[in-house]
């Protein structure tokens, strides 16, 4: 959050808000609402930062769920109205570890785009910054609101809904050159440049334009790469339940800090903006340590800031 004297920033997430249909190791078989977009913006919403989900789904009963599920954290939720609510099934092995295939479709058809331009700050990310009809839309928002946001992406990208690999490689490129903070896996950046070095990549990635580009290595930590550092961090050490929504849990408590050291803004890249490198190691632990709660328990369950702050000390 900015200063307690100043405004609250505002905060618009677009994306996909979809059902999780997760089997797990065990024969079990859950619903819960998810989609990357989604988790991140439940994740600022019980930080207290009140964001607003631009999104899609239908008025069904998976539909209600998910409205239910963010409203019910304090996230705002403007919907382009679809024929269905998308579903993702998920399947867990024994580790934990999620592999996914799709049912949806996306695009922002009847949703204000004059919604998404007047935040200060935008996160986007996952499938719909690349699955179109939706995808164009959502880098043309981008180009608008970056004039005076904030731009965080995350590419989470989901291999099994790709067709066309070289489109998306450079539809990724394209929005990282337009970001200020972009996270991706290591398993992101083994798709998008296989037999590359991550940490050569991300500083390519950070020399294309963004102020931080920061890799999450799973079991390995996370490592952070600025235009003069290589910050590296460990991972926490927990009893993992499932790994489903780690990495949006760890977006979203690292946007949070910034927003509490640095503000909302295009200036993040001016000359003098940006995180003090002093605040980063503290920045990235604090969002490991987040997303170490959210994968001690099932489903994308992230902390709300009280927790956070008790499980810290």
């Amino acid at each position: 959050m900015t200063d307690a004297a100043g405004p609250v920033p505002r905060i618009v997430v677009v994306g996909e808000a979809l059902v999780d249909i997760v089997h797990r190791a065990s024969g079990s078989i859950d619903e819960t609402p998810g989609g990357s977009p989604a988790n991140v913006a439940l994740v600022l919403g019980r930080l207290g930062l009140g964001p607003t989900l631009v999104t899609r789904f239908a008025d069904d009963d998976r539909g209600l769920r998910v409205r239910r599920w963010l409203e019910d954290s304090g996230v705002v939720v403007a919907v382009a109205a679809a024929p269905r609510t998308s579903t993702a099934v998920a399947h867990l092995d024994e580790s934990g570890a999620a592999t996914y295939e799709f049912d949806l479709d996306w695009d922002l058809d009847g949703v204000d785009g004059a919604l998404v331009v007047s935040a200060d700050l935008l996160h986007i990310g996952s499938i719909a910054a690349v699955l179109e009809p939706g995808a164009s839309q959502v880098a043309a928002l981008v180009r608008r609101a970056r004039e005076h946001a904030t731009v965080t992406y995350d590419p989470n990208i989901r291999p099994a809904l790709v067709d066309d690999p070289a489109a998306v490689r450079a539809r990724v490129a394209e929005l990282v050159s337009l970001a200020d903070i972009v996270k991706a896996s290591d398993e992101d950046l083994r798709w998008l440049h296989p037999d590359r070095d991550l940490v050569e990549v991300a500083q390519e990635w950070r020399a294309r334009g963004p102020a931080l580009v920061v890799v999450t290595l799973g079991s390995e930590g996370a490592v952070a790469v600025t235009a003069d550092s290589v910050i590296r961090i460990p991972a926490v050490r927990t009893t993992v339940v499932d790994t489903v929504g780690a990495g949006d849990t760890f977006m979203g408590t690292l946007i949070d800090g910034v927003l509490m050291h640095d503000g909302a803004g295009a200036a993040l890249r001016a000359p003098g903006g940006g995180i003090r490198l002093e605040d980063l190691e503290e920045l990235l632990r604090r969002s490991a340590y987040a997303a170490a709660i959210t994968v001690s328990r099932p489903g994308a369950d992230p902390p709300r800031r009280v927790e956070l702050a008790a499980r810290q000390h």
